[in-house]
């Protein structure tokens, strides 16, 4: 099997680290940067000889910032190291996610304020080209979070969150938005929601690898959603299964949202990641209101692409922002965004948290490495396995 590492970004700083996977630990290796802009996400080529990293000089809470950037890197094939690779290109906005098509030839780039995508052509040496011109009239929906081409790259999924309603504000409805996909151009296809898109406020997808299923964490109501995926492209109207991801069904507290969403590499498991970060005041001072930080892990009926609950593991941490599985399916490594103070005068510092994984898919909790995050947030991690 090819190597895998493991990078983790913090602001502007992408750092690799080795895996033991039978020790079920990181070791630290090299650092690389982006120009004067935090990393907000990260995607290897297909081929494994480039990574492609977004990132904004804005952030989470609607800060725009004022420089925003695609950069491609070259990957060493023996360590993983990387260096930058041609001029970057600058991107509209904040981006919040980027995508690499099936064939290697498009970096597809998703915004969420305003809701937007961009396509950018891939140059056969790995460097970024041109901005492909997309027609008029798609729809991006609100708050976007996720752009993927599905396998068989006839077609993309925007995933748009929506947003909860507020004191002086309605609802957002959410979609997940269908496009075909030819030479670097969208159309629109299909806008898949449930009724109105409202109570419906998805995050990330992710493909099951032989089965035509597709999983969706529902971030706002704390879910995990199956949908079929055809054959040419487009998505049932309707899932065939919807699920909690909570331990505690029906614990929708302020700031309880579903995160990022994984399928195992051998297709009998998918994870799905809740995250609260909510604060109150006490005695004082700014502290961790209670809710869900954990992992949670589902079976897949091999039939049916049904998932069933079976474990929450419990994250010694706050806010699981990103995670990834290992190739050989036997670590899972979660990553919180930053510190927090709790009620007991602690604080619980950022953290890169490994776990095992059993043969019945479960996790057990290996170790936790303290992340020092300074100002700025561990807003990325994820595995690549070298080419």
């Amino acid at each position: 099997m090819k190597k895998p590492v493991f990078y983790g970004s913090v602001g502007p700083e992408l750092t690799l680290y080795d895996i033991d996977v039978a020790d079920a630990a990181l070791i630290k290796r090299s650092t690389a940067s982006t120009p004067g802009a935090n990393i907000q996400y990260v995607w290897p080529h297909p081929s494994k000889r480039w990574l492609y990293v977004v990132s904004s000089d804005g952030g989470p809470g609607a800060i725009p910032g004022t420089r925003h950037i695609a950069q491609a890197f070259l990957v060493d094939p023996g360590s993983g190291a990387l260096a930058p690779h041609g001029e970057p290109a600058t991107l509209p906005s904040r981006p919040i996610h980027c995508s690499v098509d099936a064939k290697g030839e498009y970096l597809l780039t998703a915004f969420n304020i305003p809701s937007n995508i961009t396509v950018h052509r891939i140059k056969p040496d790995g460097t970024i080209g041109e901005q492909v011109t997309q027609p008029g009239g798609l729809d991006f929906g609100i708050f976007a979070h996720q752009i993927l081409t599905t396998p068989g790259n006839r077609s993309a999924i925007l995933v748009a969150r929506g947003n909860n309603a507020e004191p002086n504000k309605a609802e957002d409805p959410g979609a997940l938005k269908v496009y075909g996909f030819k030479d670097g151009a969208l159309s629109n296809l299909a806008s898949v929601q449930r009724g109105n898109g409202l109570g419906f406020g998805p995050r990330h997808i992710d493909f099951h690898p032989t089965k035509p299923w597709v999983f969706v964490s529902v971030e706002r109501q704390s879910q995990l959603f199956m949908y079929l995926l055809h054959a040419d492209g487009a998505l049932a109207r309707d899932p065939a299964f919807t699920k909690t991801s909570l331990a505690v069904p029906g614990n929708i507290r302020r700031a309880q949202a579903a995160g990022a969403v994984h399928v195992h590499p051998n297709g009998r498991f998918v994870y799905v990641t809740n995250r609260n970060s909510g604060m109150v005041e006490h005695e004082g001072k700014r502290v961790f209101a209670g809710g869900e930080n954990n992992v949670a892990v589902f079976s897949i009926d091999q039939a049916t692409g049904e998932p069933t609950l079976i474990q929450n593991a419990e994250a010694p941490t706050i806010h699981l922002r990103t995670f990834a599985i290992d190739p050989g399916g036997k670590l899972l490594i979660a990553s919180s965004i930053q510190p927090m103070a709790m009620r007991d005068g602690s604080t619980l510092s950022a953290a890169q948290v490994v776990y095992r994984i059993g043969d019945d898919g479960k996790l057990t909790f290996a170790r936790k490495y303290d992340v020092d995050t300074g100002k700025v947030m561990q807003f990325w991690t994820g595995i690549v396995t070298l080419g």
